[in-house]
């Protein structure tokens, strides 16, 4: 049972490398998807088997024994095994969620101060400008979806450099893509193997966002000048942080460079080798969730042995 619950946590250390090949493999809404679904199973798994370990150290203990009306001690290894594990897993658990917690709160902040400045401002259609001197632009959530930019980034840029940074943000809205965000970032707070997965997905949503608005303008060079001008507009006002909130997707974010790159690159052909990415991304998560699963049922089981209500 124990051995089960470990390979949970250690799956999602090897994610990461493949979650970067995934990206230049497959399409990038594709790769989103792959990515996401991935990440959450994961995550998931890992919460759960973190879960079993702590209370499997918790029931070894006589008082927590007894309330938990266990008749005969727990069937585990020896102490010198599930109790550092148990310890351990507890410090991961609260450790993630403390930092979870701060997340939310934060985000939650900064998504209704967003919301209100964006609510209180009159807006053309789904597009809201914003008077201020820090180059910006963002797509926002809720009902309904808005495309927040300001004076300053509007002033960046010329007509059909806006007219690619309105579609791009407006594929934004339209994927769902702070959708992926929050669970790339829930993720993150739930495995430390997962953080540098948060990275690619994001880079996945703006490559996603960028394709988009390519094929609303019909011009690529015309899409990667327009955001590279976009992110050097807003890396000059560096010194005035923006208060969107992180799952707010921005056309200015991620590693512009490889953007760019990507835009001005000619199409390149299907590899064959794809879909194995995404079934070694599907294999992950099937073996972290399965053992994850395996363990924690049999865990139940040793607790139902323990409370005689089962034949050892």
């Amino acid at each position: 049972m124990t051995a089960l619950l470990l390979i949970p946590l250690l799956v999602p250390f090897a994610v990461p490398a493949a979650a970067r090949r995934c990206l230049d493999r497959l399409t990038p809404v594709a790769a989103l998807w792959a990515l996401t679904l991935t990440v959450l199973v994961l995550a998931g798994s890992s919460v759960a088997a973190l879960g079993a370990l702590v209370l499997t150290g918790l029931l070894r203990l006589p008082f927590l024994a007894g309330l938990g009306d266990l008749v005969q001690p727990l069937r585990t290894p020896s102490d010198l095994v599930v109790l550092p594990l148990a310890t351990a897993a507890t410090g991961l658990l609260t450790l993630g969620a403390g930092k979870l917690v701060r997340s939310a709160l934060r985000q939650s902040r900064a998504f209704r101060a967003a919301r209100t400045e964006a609510d209180g401002r009159p807006a053309a259609g789904d597009l809201c400008v914003i008077e201020s001197p820090h180059p910006d632009a963002y797509a926002l959530p809720g009902r309904p979806h808005r495309i927040v930019v300001t004076t300053a980034m509007l002033r960046s840029l010329g007509a059909d450099e806006r007219e690619v940074l309105f579609a791009h943000e407006r594929a934004h809205n339209a994927g769902g893509h702070h959708r992926f965000l929050v669970v790339a970032e829930l993720a993150a707070h739930c495995h430390p193997g997962l953080r540098p997965v948060h990275a690619v997905i994001a880079l996945a949503a703006e490559r996603a966002a960028d394709e988009a608005a390519a094929a609303v303008v019909g011009d690529r060079r015309l899409t990667a000048r327009a955001i590279a001008r976009a992110a050097l507009a807003a890396s000059s006002a560096a010194s005035t942080r923006s208060t969107r909130p992180d799952f707010a997707p921005a056309a200015t974010t991620g590693p512009v460079p490889q953007r760019v790159a990507a835009l001005l690159a000619a199409p390149r052909p299907r590899r064959r080798a794809a879909p194995w990415i995404a079934l070694l991304l599907a294999a992950c998560a099937t073996v972290s969730a399965g053992t994850a699963a395996t363990g924690v049922l049999a865990f139940h089981h040793e607790v139902e042995v323990a409370q005689g209500e089962e034949p050892r």
